[in-house]
């Protein structure tokens, strides 16, 4: 544990959050974009969207966590 955290672990830690806060933003851009014509999608399918985006996003940002942390 000398060495921090690893990316992994983190990506583990805070893939909640990064797939929830993807789902509510898919669910909100689908409420704007509704305005335009196109569908809104269901709590259920932002949720499910925003869990196969969350694993991507949250990698990104864990890296970028990961990198802050070793400064």
């Amino acid at each position: 544990m000398s060495q921090g955290w690893s990316k992994a672990r983190l990506s583990l830690v805070l893939y909640p959050f990064g797939a929830g806060a993807a789902a509510v933003n898919i669910f909100f851009a689908s409420l704007i974009t509704s305005w335009i014509g196109w569908p809104v999608l269901s709590p259920v399918v932002s949720i499910g969207i925003g869990m196969v985006l969350g694993v991507p996003l949250t990698y990104a940002f864990a890296c970028h966590i990961h990198k802050l942390m070793q400064q």
